[in-house]
């Protein structure tokens, strides 16, 4: 079987900087990286909170540096590709393959809460990495 011609899709793990600091997990996909906010760097067994932030230019995948427009600076902390498993809109599964991140990432949106639900974070996403081979 030929393989694919076409580049695997690319990912990065940035370190931004900004009244604190959270990590911006960016995937490329059709042109754009889409991009969640994340509290902490993805480590294997660990589930924590991703909030989708809108999608940015596939320039990130290679920057590092401050932001135009007082929004920080970013470092970049891991980046390689990735094989898609599964892409819906209410959860992603990739198989990352970078320096440090190595392993089945899977992306969940948390359904929209109920008017009366407590959660005070509707409609995020939960992030997890599975163990390293």
């Amino acid at each position: 079987m030929a393989r694919d011609p076409r580049p695997e899709p690319r990912f990065v793990l940035l370190e931004h900087r900004r009244d604190g600091i959270h990590w911006d997990l960016m995937l490329e996909r059709d042109g754009v990286l889409k991009t969640w906010a994340l509290d902490a760097p993805p480590s294997p067994g660990a589930e924590a909170t991703a909030r989708p932030l809108p999608d940015h230019r596939a320039a990130y995948l290679d920057y590092e540096g401050p932001i135009s427009g007082g929004r920080g600076s970013v470092r970049r902390v891991d980046g390689g590709v990735y094989v898609p498993i599964e892409w819906a809109d209410d959860r992603v599964r990739v198989r990352l393959e970078g320096r440090q991140l190595v392993g089945e990432l899977r992306l969940t949106k948390r359904p929209r809460a109920a008017s009366n639900d407590p959660d005070p974070e509707p409609g995020v996403w939960k992030i997890s990495l599975g163990k390293v081979d």
